[in-house]
């Protein structure tokens, strides 16, 4: 994807110049300025690649279909035309779902005061607030900068004043859900206005409905997020904390999951939030005396054919073991033979190689007995097979190479073994590769006992000397 970015007029106009200047058709003319645009290195991925819509009424200028929607449910609101904002409410939630550049261009076009106003007028109509709110979501989408404080407000409002109705708790959550993605003053904004006893009691109200648990768990996750790239140092350790000291959200999660115990992607999302809650000593142990750990391993059993619940699972498990008792209860609940099962089955996938080998990893870390169990159920093997069908992936390559360390540190009696079984050579090709790899890489060989060339290059002010 090309770095630089360029404004929807200058490829509107791109386009209408092909059609008038060179006489293409309408498709035409835009393939050949997609083409044009990405062979100069421009992102595409903001711009609405298709031709302007004439617009309604004579004089106006052309423009793309998401804005004349725009403009008309902007009259619509502007008149207090509830029927006709109803109406044209859907239109415009379908169109911003078709893609995040239309989304975008409304975005840039005053959208979100138009929407956040179908908010305000819809108020006390809960048929009427469900459309206005479906189409914040859609705008929120992927542009979390568009929320304002007002927004804020009014979501937190209609959470708490529409708390027993299901849909309307959905419909503000999945506003939230969106706005707080990448968006790090939003999530710290909403945890102050009160949101997180919000999402956990949503989920407790609404428990046998797997909507609502799933995209209330969702975003309790986001809260724990650390992925917006302009703040430095975020709240996302204190959130967890706040979600599990003083909302009960271990409780919640796991009491929640005995509800859902056919649906796969339920208990996936609920797995994916308490890995992310694992930042504690305590509050990994906590899991496992809630019965987390039995679901967990029940889950992976049960769907050992869904990838997508494979890997979460594998997360929540590496999470959750970072506790040296919890390892144990991994281990002594089978937990072990399931991971290398699912790294087998999915040899393919690197996310759950790299996810499989981590857990085993971690349930190796301190523990020559977990090592033993490891080493019978076939781990080791598992783990090179990995770095073998993953070469260029240097996640899956450090992982692996970390859990042969940690296999052998402490039971130099494995290393043989593993040596027969190719180990030095990946290990070795690993360390060429990728310069990520080279310290586990490296330590890896050694604890091997395999002879371990130094790369490093000290200068000095009368020469150099390389080893």
């Amino acid at each position: 994807m090309g770095s630089k970015q360029i404004a929807q007029e200058m490829f509107d106009d791109a386009v209408q110049e092909n059609i008038t200047e060179f006489e293409m058709d309408p498709e035409e003319a835009v393939r050949e300025a997609v083409q044009q645009f990405e062979s100069q290195g421009v992102d595409l991925s903001n711009i609405v690649k298709a031709v302007r819509q004439p617009a309604s009424e004579n004089g106006q200028k052309q423009k793309h279909k998401i804005l004349l929607t725009l403009d008309s449910l902007g009259k619509a609101v502007a008149d207090s035309d509830l029927a006709e904002m109803a109406e044209q409410l859907v239109v415009f939630t379908d169109q911003c779902k078709e893609q995040l550049a239309f989304r975008y261009l409304a975005g840039q076009n005053g959208a979100y005061s138009v929407v956040f106003s179908a908010c305000q007028l819809a108020l006390g109509d809960r048929n009427l607030m469900l459309k206005a709110f479906y189409t914040l979501a859609a705008i929120l989408d992927g542009q979390p900068d568009l929320l304002d404080s007002a927004g804020q407000d009014l979501l937190l409002q209609t959470l708490n004043e529409y708390r027993e109705d299901a849909e309307m708790t959905l419909a503000g959550i999945r506003c939230i859900r969106h706005a707080c993605l990448k968006h790090e003053q939003n999530r710290q904004d909403f945890v102050k206005g009160g949101v997180l006893p919000l999402l956990t009691g949503a989920i407790v109200q609404h428990g046998d409905s797997a909507d609502v648990v799933r995209t209330a768990s969702s975003a309790l996750r986001i809260m724990t997020f650390d992925d917006d790239i302009r703040v430095p140092f975020g709240h996302a350790h204190d959130h967890a904390k706040m979600i599990v000291l003083e909302n009960d959200g271990l409780r919640v999660l796991i009491e929640a999951a005995k509800a859902f115990t056919d649906n796969s992607s339920v208990l996936s999302e609920l797995c994916a939030t308490l890995s992310r809650l694992s930042v504690r000593n305590e509050f990994c142990q906590e899991i496992v005396d809630l019965g987390g750990l039995n679901f967990m391993v029940a889950l992976l059993a049960d769907c050992i054919d869904h990838p997508d619940v494979v890997k979460q699972v594998l997360s929540a498990i590496r999470a959750v073991a970072g506790n040296d008792d919890v390892k144990d209860a991994i281990v002594n609940a089978g937990g072990t033979d399931l991971i290398v099962l699912a790294i087998s089955h999915h040899l393919s996938n690197p996310q759950i190689c790299e996810q499989g080998c981590a857990a085993l990893c971690m349930l190796a870390l301190r523990k020559p007995e977990n090592c033993n169990v490891i080493m019978e159920g076939g781990g080791a093997l598992a783990a090179l097979q990995a770095m073998k069908a993953h070469p260029r992936e240097v996640a899956v390559q450090k992982q692996a190479c970390m859990l042969i360390r940690n296999l052998v540190s402490r039971s130099r009696d494995f290393s043989q073994p593993i040596l027969e079984m190719g180990a030095e050579n990946l290990i070795t090709e690993a360390r060429a590769t990728h310069r990520d790899c080279d310290d586990v890489a490296k330590a890896a060989l050694r604890d091997l006992g395999c002879k371990v060339e130094l790369r490093e290059l000290w200068t000095g002010q009368k020469g150099s000397l390389a080893q």
